[in-house]
This record gives structure tokens, C-alpha cells and sequence, in this order.
């Protein structure tokens, strides 16, 4: 049962910090600090008072700028260069004192995991963005919030339902990824689009293969 904690430990900090990485750092540390939870010796750093304000800072940020459209987008893009990696590097550290072979392992597989959870986050916000209103923003955003809180609880005291859970979650991206990247193909076709004034009925026509309507050569027919 220890191997299926630390697994499940290892996976849910990789696939959270790929959702909301200040909430992942900050929850640990806090269960940690306050005694809730034993961190493998790697992760004890989290409770470090300096790292919980940091983390506590930038998810105060992070919680609004989340739910402004357009701007969610725009934290998303720059944060595909620290959930990834930080994803990695706690998943590492969440296998305890282990083999290097054991560390880069959970090194490889959380940095894939982080990886996957935030793409298919940051792509479901970009096809969000596409609606004016910010009720979906916000409904996305708060349902991340839950989902990362909440997984992150299911892995500390139901281990086995929270790899269920998980390996639902990449059954599920395997099938969406590819999906959200053609959404994502089509916004930037329609916004580059607009800004070269070309139609959108044109690039419609286009994209179902049909030829462009040409004007009649002889201007006497009607």
C-alpha cells in the first residue's frame, strides 16, 4: 500500500501543477507544515514559510487573471515553461528517498503528466475565449480550482480512487487533445483572417474544399 501512496502521491502533484501550480505548491506545503502530512524528505521545502508566501502570492494572482478572458490565455502560454517543468521536478521529489533510475522515472513520466493536464487546459481556454461573456471563464476557472484541491485530497487519502481517476483523465485527454488543437488551428486562421480583411465565408468555403465564388464575366446577365 506505501508503493500505491507514493505513486499516487507522485502523479497528482505532476498532474495538478499542470492545472494550478501555486495551489499544488501551496497545499502541500500548508498539510505539511501544519503537520497533516508527511513529505517525503525532497518536497520538505514546501513548508518553508518564504515558499508558501510566494505561492500564496502568485495564486492570489493567478486566481484573477484566470478569470479574465483573454488574459488567461496569454498567463498560459508563459506558464508552459514553469507548470511543466516544476511538474517534473515535484513529481521527483514525491518518490521519496529512492535509486536515481526510480527519481528520473517520475522526473520523465510527471513532466508528461504536467504536460497533458495543462495543454488540455490551456486549449479548452483558448476555444473558452471565443465567447465574449466571462461566465464561462469563470465556471472553468473555479472548476479548476476544485479539481486540483480536490484531486490533490483524493490522492493523499484514497490513493487507489484518485489513479482510477487518473487514468480516466488520460484516456479522456488522449481522445481531446487532438480535437482542441483543431479548434485551436481554426481561431488562429479566423483572427489571422480578420486582420488581412479577408471573409469568414471565404475561408469557410475554402475549408470544405469548394471553390470561391467568382464574379459573372459578362456584366449584362443579372
Amino acid at each position: 500500500m506505501e508503493i500505491v501512496n507514493t505513486i499516487a502521491l507522485t502523479m497528482g502533484t505532476a498532474w495538478a501543477s499542470g492545472i494550478n501550480l501555486y495551489a499544488t505548491i501551496f497545499m502541500l506545503g500548508i498539510l505539511g507544515a501544519m503537520g497533516y502530512l508527511n513529505l517525503p524528505p525532497d518536497l520538505m521545502v514546501l513548508t518553508d514559510p518564504i515558499v508558501l508566501f510566494i505561492a500564496a502570492l502568485m495564486y492570489f494572482i493567478e486566481f484573477f487573471v484566470d478569470k479574465t478572458p483573454g488574459a488567461d490565455s496569454g498567463w498560459d502560454a508563459i506558464h508552459t515553461f514553469i507548470r511543466i517543468p516544476a511538474g517534473a521536478v515535484l513529481a521527483m521529489g514525491a518518490v521519496g528517498e529512492v535509486n536515481q533510475a526510480a527519481e528520473l522515472a517520475a522526473f520523465l513520466v510527471g513532466g508528461a503528466l504536467a504536460a497533458q493536464s495543462h495543454f488540455v487546459k490551456a486549449g479548452s481556454r483558448v476555444l473558452i475565449n471565443t465567447s465574449p461573456e466571462p461566465v464561462s471563464n469563470w465556471t472553468a476557472s473555479f472548476t479548476e480550482d476544485f479539481m486540483v484541491i480536490g484531486g490533490l485530497w483524493t490522492a493523499l487519502n484514497h490513493p487507489v480512487w484518485f489513479l482510477v481517476f487518473l487514468a480516466a483523465f488520460i484516456l479522456i485527454s488522449a481522445w481531446l487533445l487532438p480535437r482542441l488543437w483543431r479548434g485551436i488551428k481554426r481561431v488562429v486562421q479566423n483572427i489571422a483572417g480578420f486582420f488581412k480583411g479577408k471573409p469568414a465565408e471565404d475561408e469557410n468555403t475554402h475549408a470544405l474544399g469548394k471553390p470561391p465564388r467568382l464574379p459573372d464575366p459578362d456584366p449584362r446577365r443579372k
